[in-house]
C-alpha cells in the first residue's frame, strides 16, 4: 500500500553503515540481497528470514538460511523442516476488520447473495486450492439440504481458465448453477462482508504454505472445515472450532459439512469458539508485538 513507508531499491545501496537496521526476508533472492548488503557493502544489518515452507529445503536455501541472524517459522510444521534454531511466530488476523455479522439477512441483501445456509470457499480458483473438492461436496450437500448454497470467491488466472470452466460445467450438469455460485475475484474491501455473510467455511486445499482464509473465517465467527494442509491443524481445534479432514477426499469434507448444515446450535457454538480462539491466539497485534520484540533484540546486538 502506498501509505506505508518504503525505501526505493536504488537507495538501499547508499544507506550509511553506522545505523543498525533489520533486513527481513521471505524469499531466497531477498536473503541473498541482504547478504550482499551486509557482507560485501558492509551495511550494519541484522538478517531475518521467515519460512512458511512445508517441504525440505534445497542445499542452496539451507546455506542461505544458515547465514541469517534470526530465523522465524510461521508454524510448528514449517519449523520441523528447518535445520537451524528458529522461533515460531504464527500469522494473525485483524479481528476488527474481520468480525461476526450483526444481521446476516440484511448483509446478504446488500451483497446480492441468496438466503439459505451459505458455505464459502475463498481463494484462487486452481487445483491446489481444492476448489473441485468443494464443488463435489456442495453438490452432495445441495441434494441433501434444500437450503444449502455454495459461494466461491477468487481469481482465475489464464493458466487455470480451463479448470474453472470444468467446474462451471460440473455445476451446470448438476442443475445447481443457482446454488453453487462462482463470484470471481472480489475487491479486498468486500471480503470481510462476504465472510460475515457465510454460515460455514471450507478450506479444501491440497497443499498450502500457511493459509490465512481459515483465520479470517474464524474471526468472522464461522466454524471451519479444513484439510491437513498448511498450518490448519494448528489453527483449528478439531471438534471445537471446526473440523480437520483428510487431504484430497470429498467424502471427508461431506460428512462434517452435512452435520453442520443440519445443526444450527453446533454452528453457533463452534463459530463462537472460533472467534474466541482468534482473539486469544491469532490476533494480528500479537504477531506484530512478537516481531517487534525480535527486531528490538537484534537492533541492540552489533
Amino acid at each position: 500500500p502506498s501509505e506505508l513507508p518504503s525505501v526505493p531499491l536504488r537507495e538501499i545501496f547508499s544507506l550509511d553503515t553506522r545505523t543498525r537496521r533489520v533486513w527481513h526476508a521471505r524469499r531466497n533472492n531477498e536473503m541473498l540481497l541482504g547478504l550482499f548488503l551486509k557482507k560485501l557493502l558492509r551495511k550494519n544489518m541484522a538478517l531475518v528470514f521467515t519460512s512458511a515452507a512445508q517441504r525440505h529445503h534445497s542445499r542452496y536455501t539451507r546455506w542461505l538460511i544458515r547465514q541469517m541472524d534470526h530465523v522465524i517459522a510461521t508454524s510448528q510444521k514449517s519449523a520441523s523442516y528447518l535445520q537451524v534454531p528458529n522461533q515460531v511466530i504464527m500469522h494473525g488476523i485483524d479481528s476488527i476488520l474481520f468480525h461476526p455479522a450483526v444481521n446476516k439477512t440484511e448483509l446478504r441483501d446488500k451483497l446480492g447473495l441468496p438466503a439459505g445456509k451459505l458455505v464459502g470457499c475463498f481463494g484462487r480458483v486452481r487445483p491446489q486450492k481444492g476448489v473441485d473438492l468443494f464443488v463435489e461436496a456442495m453438490i452432495t450437500a445441495c441434494n441433501v439440504d434444500p437450503q444449502a448454497v455454495g459461494v466461491i470467491c477468487g481469481q482465475t488466472t489464464r493458466e487455470h481458465a480451463e479448470f474453472t470452466a470444468m467446474l462451471k460445467k460440473r455445476i451446470a450438469d448438476a442443475n445447481l448453477s443457482d446454488r453453487i455460485l462462482l463470484l470471481g475475484e472480489q475487491p479486498n474491501e468486500r471480503l470481510g462482508s462476504l465472510f460475515r455473510a457465510l454460515d460455514i467455511y471450507v478450506a479444501p486445499q491440497r497443499w498450502e504454505g500457511f493459509g490465512l482464509t481459515p483465520l479470517e473465517a474464524m474471526a468472522s465467527g464461522l466454524p471451519v472445515i479444513a484439510t491437513t494442509a498448511g498450518a490448519f491443524e494448528e489453527m483449528i481445534v478439531d471438534g471445537d472450532t471446526g473440523h480437520i479432514v483428510a487431504l484430497n477426499r470429498v467424502d471427508a469434507i461431506e460428512a462434517p459439512l452435512l452435520a453442520l448444515l443440519a445443526n444450527d446450535a453446533a454452528r453457533k457454538r463452534m463459530g463462537d469458539l472460533a472467534r474466541q480462539r482468534i482473539l486469544e491466539r491469532f490476533d494480528i497485534c500479537s504477531e506484530a508485538d512478537n516481531l517487534i520484540d525480535v527486531y528490538q533484540k537484534l537492533l541492540k546486538t552489533d
